[in-house]
């Protein structure tokens, strides 16, 4: 028999107490197998395994490497960076915590290390220890659970834009409809505001018309201070994402990182007033 995607009652209440409940991990992981679903998650707790008389940590210093892995990121100062992961998975019996042992069965998980190999003296080394119930059978797979776990921040980042930028949660509104039409309007300013500020780190020389109406352009000319760059020379997108992060307090200054989300949106909100009060203007008065 075909296994239903829809939840019952009672599993989705047991859910929703847990979130509200703060419950730990291992609740979560035994709800998740209950309901069919697949997990990724970073932990920190070095939980029991095997027969009981072990940690993952024992169980996990005996795997060998099985490859490395580079990846690049930004250190707390804006940086480039790039590290060498060593990678370790192995399969283990994990078992719940001792005083909720009658309350939870043992469960077959995948863990994977990704430590990082001759880390520079001036900055933490990277590790992660990763704890999942998908299939991880071979290097191809931790390092494709690896680089999932690595799309975290940005997930994070953009529900931060919802809260901190566009503030969902001080809405006032007191019909789920219309909450839903509201967070829907959210997710897309939030996606316009972090999908402009990376496309400008992937490909600043991008035309800016890939990010900016017509219109948005042309108020950017107006508003752009003097420089000594010829007129002739294209403006690329880089230039226009700066002048769209100086409306919103970035000072671009030679040795400021490229600017963040948050004078990102300053930015937009200054430049969508300034859009709206001329297309005013130009209805009332005229072109």
């Amino acid at each position: 028999m075909k296994k239903s995607n829809k939840f019952s009652p009672e599993v989705r209440e047991r859910a929703v107490r847990m979130v509200q409940e703060h419950r730990g991990e291992y609740e979560l992981f035994s709800l998740a197998v209950e309901l069919g679903t697949r997990f990724l998650v970073r932990t920190c707790v070095d939980r029991l395994a095997g027969d009981g008389g072990h940690t993952i940590a024992a169980e996990m210093a005996e795997v060998r490497v099985r490859g490395l892995h580079r990846v690049a990121f930004r250190d707390a100062q804006g940086e480039s960076c790039e590290a060498a992961l060593e990678i370790r998975y192995r399969r283990i019996n994990v078992l719940p915590p001792i005083g909720k042992q009658k309350q939870y069965p043992p469960l077959e998980l995948t863990v994977i290390y990704a430590q990082e190999r001759g880390a520079p003296a001036d900055r933490a080394p990277l590790q992660w220890e990763l704890i999942t119930n998908l299939q991880v059978r071979s290097k191809a797979d931790a390092i494709e659970k690896i680089d999932w776990y690595a799309m975290r921040w940005k997930i994070e980042t953009f529900h931060k834009i919802s809260k901190s930028g566009c503030r969902a949660e001080d809405s006032r509104l007191r019909t789920a409809d219309r909450l839903t039409n509201l967070i829907a309007i959210y997710c897309i300013l939030s996606w316009r505001i972090f999908w402009v500020t990376m496309l400008n780190r992937a490909d600043p020389v991008a035309s800016p018309d890939e990010a900016f109406t017509e219109v948005e352009i042309s108020v950017l000319d107006r508003l752009s201070p003097k420089t000594t760059v010829p007129e002739f020379l294209p403006r690329t997108l880089s230039h226009y994402i700066t002048q769209l992060a100086r409306l919103g307090g970035y000072l671009a200054r030679k040795g400021d990182p490229p600017p963040g989300n948050t004078v990102m949106w300053r930015g937009l909100t200054r430049l969508t007033d300034i859009v709206l009060g001329m297309q005013i203007a130009q209805e009332v008065v005229g072109n």
